[in-house]
């Protein structure tokens, strides 16, 4: 597995050129929408095609859960779970918040997870048991052990609002409980920062496995919690995540007395 994250490293490294060297170029107009809202660029289709091509090379007879589509094939052991450029809205409007990430899932566990913050040159990742590094230098979530001396990341739905109010009223309540919120624009960048101390927890809801896959399982392997907004488990396709570091209970409390078992 060592091996195959380095080799990962590698590949997601190559394709953050190829955006980095985009970036420089972009012309607005050649933005499409998958929906509402919902961006996509040629960047990012072209980018997931050479990760696609590459992890294939590296483990052949993997299936893959990719946000573009670019193969839809799936496999009873190994599957990679991949976002080629998490923060589209930023990229297009030019903020240099955005990342790449892959995860590696054997069944139903995470085994692996690469996010590469391009605009930083920051490589975050980690594997199942193997800890957490940042440009392979071990890291780990923020030891703040209470709400009120901590800051928090979130992130803003973009379409369906049917559940604006309850998460209106959530971060109506963190405002005047925390030292703040955060909302970057790419939930995978959200969760590395809390691996490493950034922040001290992260929660949204509406979001796809490939937005945090990843993120999730590095902030495991850095001391942190993550669950769904019910304390459960089904945070990667269950659509909420509840990421942080020993101020997981107290958030999650907060966020559960607004959410009402809503899905």
């Amino acid at each position: 597995m060592q091996k195959l994250l380095q080799d990962v490293i590698v590949l997601v490294k190559e394709t953050g050129d190829f955006i980095r060297e985009e970036s420089r170029k972009f012309d607005r107009d050649k933005v499409e929408y998958k929906g509402l809202n919902d961006l996509v660029s040629y960047v990012d289709k072209e980018a997931e095609k050479q990760l696609v091509y590459g992890l294939e090379k590296l483990l052949p007879g993997a299936g893959f859960f990719a946000e573009e589509g670019t193969s839809n094939k799936r496999s009873d052991i190994y599957n990679w779970i991949i976002d080629p450029l998490d923060g589209t809205t930023n990229f297009t409007h030019g903020l240099p918040v955005y990342a790449i990430s892959i995860a590696l899932m054997k069944r139903n566990e995470l085994a692996l997870g690469v996010v590469y913050e391009i605009n930083r040159d920051e490589c975050f990742h980690g594997t199942k048991g193997g800890g957490a590094f940042l440009n392979h230098v071990p890291i780990e979530v923020s030891k703040i052990d209470s709400l009120d001396k901590s800051l928090l990341a979130t992130g803003f739905p973009y379409y369906n609002f049917e559940q604006m109010a309850q998460y209106l009223a959530i971060l109506n309540d963190l405002m005047q409980k925390t030292h703040g919120l955060r909302r970057m624009g790419s939930a995978a960048v959200d969760l590395v920062y809390t691996a490493c101390g950034r922040f001290e927890g992260f929660f949204e809801y509406n979001l796809n496995a490939w937005d945090v896959a990843a993120g999730a399982l590095i902030v495991q392997e850095a001391g942190g919690r993550v669950t769904d907004f019910s304390g459960g488990t089904d945070f990667l396709f269950g659509r909420q995540i509840a990421a942080a570091n020993s101020i997981h209970p107290e958030m999650l409390k907060v966020i559960q007395q607004h959410w009402k078992n809503s899905k």
